[in-house]
């Protein structure tokens, strides 16, 4: 599961124009969306994860980080805005710390016991900076520095801020402002002269030195090649240079060799690629690279190690060993001068054997644990990692299967134990799961010892823990706003609710500055303008960010110290940092943004008639009023009845009315009593009520005389 670390620049130099018309920040966001696409082309992004870094102060320099998903991913990148400094040495050290952050938990670096290649998180840093000088609070720096104080636990085991797994790539943006009349040059993407091309090629990766946006989508098309799952290693040469190979594949010993000049293969800072397995999708090994220290139980603690591991390969021709059943692991090396010699020799039945100072206790060289070969087709390099000090092993192993028939003999246990005596304590695990495979688990006793002292194990346990609350603390803080810098406040010591208007040393400062029109002061109504405001607004001044005070003209003084007024005392009640006269010049961004102002203006008066039918919101009629609460006549409901009422567009169908009625002739429909009789038929039911409740009422008084 690749991760994926975008390190965006967002000092104040990315508002920069380019003759697109578009800001190298912009440039920068559309490169990562860019990525994105051509990356979702392979199936293994599935597994991705993607997180977002930038220049500002740490912990808040995470946008996102490990429980961040891709939409907050995506909507942090666009929020991005340019306005600080270049910090490329504490972003660089921040983000290498939030990759670091659950090593030590897992224990993926296994110090002291080897390290493993195929147990490893395959990390890739994309920065997009304009290369600029780097600028702190303390200056202008010259060099790259990046900071030693990590506030991780255990950052003290390894020199360098990085490990294996990690690879940083620049992307540095030289766009030109004006459109350039010169045709484009096509071809390899140079790298770039910054100071972050060192830390690059340290790490493994390179940078690119970007011109076009031709350019710049031929280096994200080259960057998605290289999310490889791998490892890098320091191939180095000891020994003589071999003897060189004529034309019909032998050795001729008669042309010279240049075992004194230095050659580009001599030494080699490549990837080792890891893949993982077809079945399970996760990477499978047996035997680790030794470490370069024997480990004693008598050390009171562990050296730091280096990130890359320091391999040597010797150029004497050997035959590649290997017999049955015995597990081996094998990696192809990335292409480099060391892997193009080799393949020029043309020798794939010959290898190199390969050695790390100092992992042997009677050598100061060590044992053999491996040994690099040309493929047989002779298409790749591969590294094959075989058990420390494979050469006695093999025999032995091999004798114990053919010849002593897993019955071995008092002179093979004195040879194994032998051998035992010379391999790392970190190796005897791996060896007894290879044997057990083997079908010879006896060999090796149960008794296993890691070769660590107890308190370095336990030192180790306390990181484990201290690592996982600090791992908590950062991934709380992501997300999180730096806070808000403090208004001053302006306080008068001398008396209550004086206005700085009102000093004589104020008043007699601005009619030295103003001169003639310091009379207008005297015209401010005090009450009305209360504070630190001693001008009227100019309509036709626009606002402007003046960064020296004698650079504003005599004019617009006044209108510039009320804007200053209002952000010094914060009088105003919209946005900080504007006036009357901006109010109406909000950004697009902001300009649906109704919640916030919803929640500055005042709580809504009651009603003044609670018992007034309340109006429904509609679209199509804001006046129509609730019927609930209405009365109704009991003549009209008896006259027209619930099942005759007229349907409303408001009010919802019935099951009866939602079906489909055939059309009636006229001659079977029911007569319908008129418009016109409907006033005189509601009297009358009135009139037919009330004799029913007086039986010894005369019926002729109460009935019409039209009747």
């Amino acid at each position: 599961m690749p991760i994926l670390l975008f390190l965006i620049d967002t000092s104040a130099s990315m508002n920069q124009r380019t003759d697109l018309g578009t800001s190298y920040l912009d440039i920068a966001k559309g490169a990562v969306e860019l990525f994105l696409k051509l990356r979702a082309r392979d199936p293994a992004s599935r597994g991705d994860r993607y997180m977002l870094v930038t220049y500002d102060e740490p912990p808040y320099c995470i946008k996102a980080g490990w429980k961040e998903n891709h939409a907050t991913f995506m909507s942090e990148l666009k929020n991005l805005q340019a306005s600080g400094l270049t910090t490329l040495g504490q972003a660089l050290r921040s983000s290498f710390d939030l990759l670091n952050l659950n090593r030590l938990i897992s224990g993926i670096d296994n110090y002291g016991q080897g390290r493993n290649p195929f147990f490893l998180e395959p990390s890739i840093l994309i920065t997009i900076t304009d290369g600029n000088k780097l600028t702190s609070t303390a200056g202008v720096q010259e060099e790259l520095h990046l900071p030693l104080n990590s506030p991780l636990p255990g950052s003290e085991l390894t020199k360098e801020p990085f490990r294996w797994d990690q690879r940083l790539f620049a992307l540095v943006l030289r766009l030109p402002g004006l459109a350039s009349t010169e045709p484009e040059q096509l071809g390899s993407v140079p790298t770039d002269e910054s100071a972050i091309t060192q830390m690059c090629e340290v790490t493994g990766g390179r940078s690119y030195c970007v011109r076009t946006q031709r350019m710049l989508n031929q280096c994200l098309e080259s960057l998605v090649q290289k999310v490889q799952s791998g490892v890098v290693i320091n191939f180095e040469k000891t020994g003589p240079d071999p003897l060189p190979i004529g034309e019909d594949g032998l050795m001729d010993s008669s042309r010279p060799s240049n075992s004194f000049a230095a050659q580009p293969w001599h030494s080699c800072h490549k990837l080792i690629y890891v893949r993982p397995n077809s079945k399970t999708g996760v990477p499978v090994g047996h035997w680790p690279i030794p470490e370069s220290f024997w480990p004693d139980q008598n050390l009171p603690s562990l050296p730091p190690r280096t990130s890359h591991p320091v391999v040597r390969f010797s150029c004497v021709d050997c035959e590649p060993m290997v017999i049955d059943k015995l597990p081996f692991d094998k990696y192809e090396l990335e292409p480099s001068p060391l892997t193009q010699y080799i393949l020029e020799r043309k020798s794939p039945h010959t290898c190199w054997q390969v050695f790390v100072t100092s992992s042997g206790k009677y050598n100061e060289l060590g044992y053999p644990f491996g040994y690099l070969k040309a493929s047989t087709t002779l298409t790749c390099v591969n590294l094959f990692v075989m058990p420390y000090n494979y050469p006695v092993l093999l025999p032995l192993l091999d004798d114990l299967f053919k010849v002593h028939k897993l019955k071995p003999n008092v002179k093979w246990r004195q040879a194994f134990d032998s051998y035992l005596k010379t391999l790392p304590p970190y190796y005897l695990l791996p060896l007894k799961k290879a044997l057990r495979m083997m079908g010879a688990p006896n060999l090796i006793s149960d008794n296993l010892d890691c070769g660590l002292s107890y308190s370095v194990i336990s030192y180790l346990k306390k990181l484990s823990q201290q690592t996982k609350l600090e791992s908590e603390r950062i991934l709380a803080s992501v997300g999180k706003k730096p806070p808000q810098e403090i208004g001053i406040k302006v306080k008068n010591h001398s008396g209550g609710g004086v206005s700085l208007t009102h000093n004589k040393n104020f008043r007699k400062l601005l009619k030295e500055i103003i001169g003639e029109t310091a009379p207008r002061l005297a015209e401010l109504n005090t009450k009305e303008f209360a504070g630190f405001q001693v001008g009227l607004l100019n309509k036709d001044l626009k606002p402007q960010t003046y960064r020296n005070a004698y650079d504003i003209p005599r004019r617009g003084l006044l209108d510039q110290l009320t804007r200053m007024r209002s952000n010094l005392l914060k009088t105003h009640k919209f946005i900080v940092g504007q006036d009357e006269d901006s109010l109406h010049s909000v950004p697009v961004a902001q300009m649906g943004n109704y919640q916030e102002y919803l929640k500055t203006l005042a709580s809504p008066l009651r009603e003044i008639d609670p018992d007034q039918p309340k109006r429904l919101h509609t679209f199509g009629n804001p006046f129509k009023q609730d019927k609930k609460g209405m009365m109704i006549d009991e003549a009209d409901e008896f006259v027209t009845g619930p099942q005759n009422k007229v349907k409303r567009p408001g009010e919802p169908s019935s099951p009866l009315s939602s079906k489909r009625r055939r059309s009636m002739s006229l001659l079977l429909r029911k007569p319908q009593t008129p418009p016109t009789m409907l006033p005189s038929l509601t009297m009358f039911m009135r009139r037919w009520k009330m004799v029913k409740s007086h039986p010894m009422a005369s019926c002729q008084n109460l009935l019409p005389q039209s009747l």
